[in-house]
């Protein structure tokens, strides 16, 4: 099985990324679903997020996961500051965990992502352009991302909008931040996400009139439901030219 590569629209096998890079976003990660033992959130359900790569822990993989979610709380807020809808948007807030280095069999020195579990789990967008545009809620996430972009000054996009909705909150998890110096990593598509979101975006009751947009948008990328990824990484190719002194050599 392979992953949607935002670069080319293709559907790349695992090879063609980093092992961090194809373990990003929530279909490609272990899940285990728990309780919180401790603190304010005891018996609570949780789940938690965990890969390994051989035996190297990668501590960067999370570290932009939380980056976005701060980034996320801060346009959340704000959006809630204006009642554009009469229910709450909340943003889950996940915490790095990692077990003691002495613990049993695989578990020890691994690094794990814990969140409180949500229910009645639903899609709005995603970060290549996709949106879901059948129900009230879905509506109300394409308004938010158009926020985004509106309140930061043509900056940022929060897309990748997906959670959980209940009675009178929707409780949103993992989102992505397409950002204008692509600071938060292989989803983070960049000006050219911000301008393919735009592309597919129509303003619906819940967009205000006076928020600004890309100009003239274009679709870059491939809209799926799936979390799209830029690869760092270029494709290998000889360091000389296949006729060198030695390919002559080998001819004569």
């Amino acid at each position: 099985m392979g992953r949607i590569c935002a670069d080319c629209g293709r559907d790349l096998p695992r090879s063609s990324y980093t092992p961090n890079q194809f373990s990003k976003g929530g279909a490609f990660r272990w899940v285990a679903k728990g309780r919180y033992t401790e603190g304010g959130r005891r018996g609570q359900a949780c789940v938690f997020k965990w890969f390994k790569t051989g035996t190297v822990f990668e501590d960067d993989y999370f570290t932009l996961d939380i980056k976005a979610v701060d980034k996320a709380l801060e346009i959340v807020n704000r959006f809630n500051q204006l009642g554009i809808v009469d229910k709450a948007v909340k943003v889950n807030v996940p915490a790095v965990w990692r077990f003691e280095d002495d613990c049993d069999g695989d578990w020890a020195g691994t690094a794990h992502l814990i969140e409180p579990f949500v229910q009645n789990y639903q899609k709005f967008n995603s970060n290549s352009g996709w949106n879901d545009v059948s129900r009230p809620w879905a509506l109300a996430m394409q308004a938010l991302s158009h926020f985004s972009y509106h309140i930061s000054g043509g900056n940022y996009v929060l897309c990748d909008l997906q959670g959980g909705i209940y009675q009178q909150e929707v409780v949103l998890t993992d989102p992505v931040i397409l950002s204008r110096t692509r600071e938060y990593g292989v989803t983070d598509l960049g000006p050219k996400g911000i301008s393919s979101f735009f592309s597919q975006h129509e303003c619906n009751q819940y967009c205000r009139s006076n928020w600004t947009a890309p100009a003239n948008p274009v679709q870059h990328f491939v809209p799926v439901p799936g979390t799209s990824m830029m690869r760092r990484n270029v494709p290998a190719a000889l360091s000389k030219p296949p006729v060198t002194e030695y390919a002559w050599s080998m001819l004569s």
